[in-house]
């Protein structure tokens, strides 16, 4: 641990401190050496963290395929080899997306970084609304078919059971990735072992109708064309092929959450998308094989699963226990575990895209910082929040949800397969198989496009026009923030121009601080730029020589971007060294001696209450002071999409006994050229102080 964090003072703890450290739990250490291991995931654990959403589909992706064939059941057999073949060609494409993309992203870095900054946004806010809704409809969906076990007059509790769960998941992401991962790994082994005995047991019990099977499926299609048509028979499938959709979603979330991986990274999410592609494809196309073979139709209240698991298993007893009933009871239990469990898999990816999206001022900046467990807990709380308001917008009907679902799935899809197209097209000279990759990613494109038209013209009206409106409102407020980001950097751009022209060229030889009991200004800085020159050299102009030394504290905030292992962790500090290094020359220059102190950590605040406490131990007599940026016309957006670091420091140390001073800092400039003194670059501010 770095000792300029580990000798500084902590606060008391509060009663709201204890049960919240109960709640979510005991903070990891940033920069300890086993934390990447407490918070990465092998491939196992990535499978079930991150594969569980892909898989849980199959529970009623191909449910929904096979009852779209309104009777068409021989058409099944093509289904299954599509749904197979897009099962390995999505997860082929999103592999290429995770060797060139290796920090994470997915589709959102993808099309931001190959298709431009404005159809990475449409990606990006596609895929939020898939993650959202994919907690939405994962709840819905398990608590539809836990609840259709229990007697009617319950029903009245089932929304309030979806919103307890959001709120559990919530908890078990805000305590930690792995240790949410692990908690649902039984759920998850169970659902995988009932359901290989369910395709399995099927298969050695209907075996023998194979042959029967196959005349049945040749009279079927010579009857469809004799009705129907070649064209009729084509549309139908499309059309049940869209249904299905939901069967392909849940791949992306391995690219999405790549930063999770443990390390070598690349590999390991290979092997996971391996695990997830072989998995989803045996469920599905095994389920829908099932259906054949049993003749399975839908019936009225009941999932077609159940009716699977009741033709095979129903009348199965031994020695009077009626074992068969227990194993259907096991199964549909197991489903509607993993439905819930499949809502983690958007708890671990939906924050990190919003961190990213945060990174690149599309997001308020806020939601790109980790907490003390290292989890995205900005993002965290978002996704919570906002399916909380679809469930009730919604009042949990899972038909609605799904909709709105899909058809975010497939435009972030769409966006990702462009984008690798034109990577692959653009440096063919770079690869020899070129033309493979591009072709492998050019049928990706069309089935996206196939799937995402059936499902908009289709179901317009049933999901389609809201899922296209919320996409869009999003899309909007993503782009007043990122203007808002850019007005502000412009000023801020101006700044550092007018400042470094104030400022000498070259500095003195570093003077350390001589006398720890004289007078000293503690001044919390962050980068060395127009806004922290400003505020260094105002502490002097403005207390003349009141203040014998200075010392500079500032912290290495450990972002989402940072925490990727050590080597970046090193990288951060390097660069928080250097930049308080310049403002120990700066104020050198003038004759003061400076000396710098510095932690890293994950809240900034936080940081800096230890370092204050440390720092005034060591100078009893200091005055701290911090830079507050202000703007002409402040609303209520600054507070939100501008961090409030200065007020709530300000707040901890006063309690604590210590003084502070907050100086605001104008973002106008002309306002900064009436405070700063005359351009020389022999200036004496002691001189002109007095």
């Amino acid at each position: 641990m770095d000792p300029n964090r580990s000798a500084c003072g902590a606060a008391a703890d509060t009663a709201w401190q204890r049960f919240r450290m109960r709640v979510v739990g005991q903070a990891h250490d940033p920069l300890g050496p086993e934390v990447l291991d407490k918070v990465s995931l092998m491939a196992f654990l990535a499978w079930v963290g991150l594969g569980v959403s892909a898989l849980s589909s199959s529970t009623y992706g191909p449910d929904e395929a096979f009852r779209a064939l309104h009777g068409h059941s021989y058409l099944a057999v093509v289904l299954i080899g599509a749904t197979v073949f897009t099962i390995f060609v999505k997860s082929r494409t999103y592999s290429r997306v995770i060797e060139h993309f290796p920090f994470g992203g997915g589709g959102y870095v993808a099309a931001a970084k190959l298709l431009g900054a404005e159809l990475g946004l449409v990606s990006g806010a596609a895929l939020l609304v898939d993650y959202v809704l994919a907690i939405s409809v994962s709840i819905a969906a398990a608590a539809d078919a836990s609840f259709s076990f229990l007697p009617p007059r319950w029903q009245a509790w089932k929304l309030l059971a979806e919103l307890s769960a959001i709120g559990l998941f919530m908890i078990l992401n805000l305590r930690g990735v792995k240790e949410s991962v692990t908690v649902i790994t039984p759920v998850f082994l169970l659902f995988i072992v009932t359901h290989l005995v369910l395709i399995l047991g099927t298969i050695a019990l209907y075996g023998g109708k194979v042959r029967q099977m196959v005349h049945e499926v040749s009279v079927g299609f010579q009857g469809g064309l004799s009705t129907v048509g070649t064209t009729g028979m084509a549309a139908l499938l499309l059309y049940a092929y869209g249904r299905g959709a939901g069967t392909y979603t849940g791949i992306e979330a391995i690219s999405n959450g790549l930063q999770l991986m443990r390390e070598p990274r690349v590999q390991t999410a290979r092997r996971t998308m391996f695990y997830t592609s072989v998995s989803l494809a045996v469920m599905a196309g095994g389920i829908l094989l099932c259906y054949l073979l049993v003749e399975a139709t839908p019936i009225e209240g009941r999932t077609m699963n159940a009716v699977l698991a009741e033709r095979l298993a129903g009348g199965f007893t031994w020695s009077g226990l009626h074992l068969g009933r227990w194993f259907i009871i096991l199964t549909l239990a197991s489903e509607t575990a993993i439905l819930a469990a499949a809502a983690q898999s958007s708890f671990i990816s939906g924050p990190r895209v919003m961190a990213s999206m945060a990174t690149d001022s599309w997001l308020p900046h806020r939601f790109s910082c980790l907490s003390d467990r290292l989890t995205v807990q900005n993002g965290v709380m978002m996704v919570s929040v906002a399916a909380t308001i679809t469930l009730l917008y919604t009042h949990g009907q899972t038909t609605k949800l799904v909709v709105i679902y899909s058809i975010s799935v497939f435009i972030t899809f769409l966006l990702s397969q462009l984008a690798m197209l034109r990577y692959w097209f653009y440096n063919r000279a770079r690869y020899s198989d070129w033309w493979r990759q591009l072709a492998n990613h050019l049928v990706g494109l069309v089935l996206c496009i196939a799937i995402l038209e059936v499902n908009v013209f289709s179901k317009f009206r049933q999901g389609g026009g809201a899922a296209l409106a919320l996409i869009a409102a999003l899309i909007g407020f993503c782009l007043y923030v990122r203007h808002h980001y850019r007005k502000a950097a412009t000023t801020l751009r101006r700044l550092d121009e007018l400042m470094r022209e104030a400022t000498p060229a070259e500095t003195s030889s570093v003077m350390l601080p001589r006398d720890t009991d004289a007078t000293t200004a503690i001044c919390f800085v962050k980068g060395y730029d127009g806004l922290g020159i400003q505020f260094v050299l105002s502490v002097p102009l403005l207390f003349g020589i009141q203040f014998e030394n200075f010392v500079f504290a500032g912290v290495g905030v450990i972002g989402s971007g940072s925490f990727k292992g050590a080597e970046e962790i090193e990288n951060l500090r390097r660069h928080t060294e250097a930049q308080l290094s310049k403002y120990v020359a700066l104020i050198n220059h003038y004759g003061y001696c400076a000396d710098y102190c510095y932690a890293l950590g994950i809240d900034a605040i936080d940081e800096l209450e230890r370092l204050a406490h440390k720092l005034i131990q060591r100078f009893p007599r200091a005055v701290f002071f911090v830079a507050k940026l202000i703007f002409e016309r402040e609303g209520f957006w600054h507070k939100v999409l501008h961090n409030q670091v200065a007020f709530g420091l300000e707040r901890r140390l006063q309690l604590a006994g210590l003084h502070v001073v907050v100086l605001a800092i104008p973002g106008d400039t002309t306002v900064v050229r009436r405070v700063l003194p005359e351009q020389d670059s022999s200036l004496d501010l002691r001189g002109y102080a007095r």
